[in-house]
């Protein structure tokens, strides 16, 4: 797993971007989160995921707050 903070949420469509650890953002759907909602996600939030490849490039998986 992999740690990471929440960068940008796009409400509208219920996707976002986590920082990775090589300083790129990496895309997320709202359906990869795990114990907590799209909505309750705040921009600076650390989580933890899993990098899969999706269609486009590299995606978050099975995100999760990391607990602090």
């Amino acid at each position: 797993m992999t740690t990471g903070i929440v960068r940008r949420l796009v409400d509208e469509h219920g996707y976002g971007f986590v920082s990775s650890n090589a300083g790129k953002d990496i895309f997320f759907h709202y359906s990869q989160l795990q114990g907590i909602k799209f909505n309750s996600l705040k921009e600076g939030q650390s989580v933890i995921y899993k990098v899969g490849l999706g269609e486009k490039g590299f995606v978050a998986k099975e995100i999760k707050p990391a607990q602090d």
